[in-house]
C-alpha cells in the first residue's frame, strides 16, 4: 500500500494563529486558559476556558459569508487554507481525486445557541433563513470543498472527543487504499458560548479553576475551541510536487468499548494503541512520544495511564508522555487535530510539549508526562491517543520524515 504523509498544516485556536506560532507557544509551555468572555457567562458555574480572544470575523469574512460561516467553519477554513499554502496548493491538482473531512462534535453549535435565544429568550418568531446551513454538521468540509475544488468524499465525521482523529485516520486509510490522492483533513469545534457551556456543566466533568492532566489535585476538564486542518496525501505526489512532508502517517486504529456511554474503558483505549501500532508495523520501543488524551478528569487520566502500560509493559515507564490540553483546553471535536501539532513538533522540531499545571504526582498515574517544561529528544515515531464519550477510540501513529 502507499505511503501517506502529511504536506500541509494550518491551525487557529487559543494559543495562536498559525502552526508555527501554537508549536512556539507549546513548547514554551504557555496557558490560554482564562476568564470567558460571552452573554450571560455570568450565568455560568464554570467560567473559564481557551478561548480565541481578540478574533474579528468581520475583518476576514464578508457579510455574505458570515450569513453561511459559523464559527466553527470560519476556523475550518482559516486552517485549511493555511494548509493548503504550506502544501504548495491553490486548488485541489486532480478535484475529483481530492476530497475532505473534518471532525466536529457541536457542528454549528454557535448559530444554533443564537437561534435558540432568539426565540426562546427574547421572543422573536423568526430565525436567519440560512440557519440550517449555517448550523449543519458538514458546513465545514463543504465549505472547504467550495473553496479549494474538492470533487471527491467530503463529510464530517461526528465522535465526540475523537473526531478529529477518526476524521485524519479515514483520510489516510481512503489515501493509503488508493481511494484517492489526496485529502484536507483534521477537526474544527467552536462551543463556548452560554448553552454550550451550560450542557457540558451538568455533566459535573468540568474544572472551576485550571486543568491538571494526571496532577493528583486534577478535578476535570476546561473546554477549548479552535481547529486544525492538514494536507494528507501520498508520498510520491508530494515529492513530484516539490512539497516537503512533515511526518508520515504510519497507522490507524479505531475501537468501541461497547460498555459505558460516558466511563472509558482500559481494554478499548489498549486496543486502539495496539492497533495503531500494528497497522504501522511499529514495535513499542520505536515509540518516542505520546501526546496523550489527558483531559484532567479522575478516570480518563487513569484509565490512559493503565492502558499504555498495558500496550508497552515495563518499556511504558521510558517513554514521554505529554497532556497539552492544560495548554489549549479540550477542543472536543476539534482537539485531535490541535493536539497532533505537539506529535509534528516531537518528531521534526526534537521537542516535546509540556504537561503543564502539573503538581503533586497521583499514585494511579506513575509514567512520564513531561511535567512543566519542554524537553529535547530524538523521537522518531509517536502515537496520538484520543478516547471519546460514547466509548469510541482512535489512535494515529506517526513516524519522522
Amino acid at each position: 500500500m502507499r505511503r501517506v504523509v502529511i504536506s500541509g498544516a494550518g491551525t487557529i485556536n487559543a494559543l495562536a494563529e498559525g502552526v508555527a506560532q501554537t508549536q512556539a507557544a507549546m513548547e514554551a509551555g504557555r496557558c490560554a486558559i482564562g476568564d470567558l468572555e460571552f452573554r450571560d457567562v455570568e450565568r455560568l458555574s464554570i467560567r473559564i476556558g481557551a478561548q480565541i480572544k481578540g478574533y474579528d470575523a468581520s475583518a476576514r469574512f464578508t457579510a455574505q459569508e458570515l450569513a453561511l460561516y459559523d464559527p466553527f467553519t470560519q476556523y475550518a477554513l482559516i486552517a485549511g487554507a493555511e494548509a493548503m499554502a504550506q502544501a504548495g496548493l491553490e486548488r485541489a491538482p486532480d478535484p475529483s481525486r481530492w476530497g475532505c473531512i473534518i471532525g466536529s462534535a457541536g457542528g454549528g453549535h454557535t448559530t444554533a445557541n443564537n437561534a435558540y435565544r432568539a426565540v426562546f429568550a427574547e421572543g422573536k418568531n423568526r430565525v436567519h433563513p440560512l440557519t440550517v446551513p449555517k448550523l449543519m454538521g458538514n458546513a465545514a468540509p463543504s465549505h472547504l470543498a467550495i473553496r479549494f475544488g474538492l470533487q471527491g468524499p467530503s463529510f464530517t465525521v461526528s465522535t465526540a472527543c475523537a473526531s478529529s482523529n477518526h476524521a485524519i485516520g479515514l483520510a489516510f486509510q481512503m489515501v493509503r487504499s488508493g481511494m484517492v490522492e489526496g485529502m484536507l483533513a483534521g477537526g474544527s469545534e467552536a462551543m463556548l458560548n452560554f448553552g454550550g457551556l451550560k450542557a457540558w456543566e451538568g455533566l459535573r466533568v468540568m474544572s472551576p479553576d485550571g486543568c491538571r492532566p494526571f496532577s493528583a489535585s486534577r478535578n476535570g476538564m476546561v473546554q477549548g475551541e479552535g481547529a486544525g486542518v492538514f494536507v494528507i496525501e501520498t508520498f510520491e505526489n508530494a515529492q513530484a510536487r516539490g512539497a516537503e512532508p512533515l511526518a508520515e502517517i504510519a497507522g490507524f486504529a479505531m475501537t468501541s468499548d461497547a460498555s459505558d456511554v460516558v466511563m472509558p474503558s482500559l481494554d478499548g483505549a489498549a486496543a486502539a494503541i495496539s492497533g495503531a501500532l500494528a497497522d504501522a508495523g511499529m514495535a513499542p520501543e520505536e515509540v518516542g512520544y505520546i501526546n496523550a488524551h489527558g483531559t484532567g478528569t479522575a478516570a480518563n487520566d487513569r484509565i490512559e495511564t493503565a492502558a499504555i502500560r498495558q500496550v508497552f509493559g515495563p518499556s511504558a515507564e521510558n517513554v514521554p508522555i505529554s497532556a497539552t490540553k492544560a495548554m489549549h483546553g479540550h477542543c472536543i471535536g476539534g482537539t485531535g487535530a490541535v493536539e497532533l501539532f505537539a506529535c509534528l513538533m516531537a518528531l521534526r522540531e526534537g521537542v516535546i510539549a509540556p504537561t503543564i499545571c502539573y503538581d503533586a504526582p497521583d499514585p494511579a498515574c506513575d509514567l512520564d508526562y513531561v511535567p512543566n517544561v519542554a524537553r529535547r529528544a530524538d523521537v522518531g515515531a509517536a502515537l496520538s491517543n484520543a478516547f471519546a464519550f460514547g466509548g469510541l477510540n482512535a489512535v494515529l501513529s506517526l513516524r519522522r520524515i
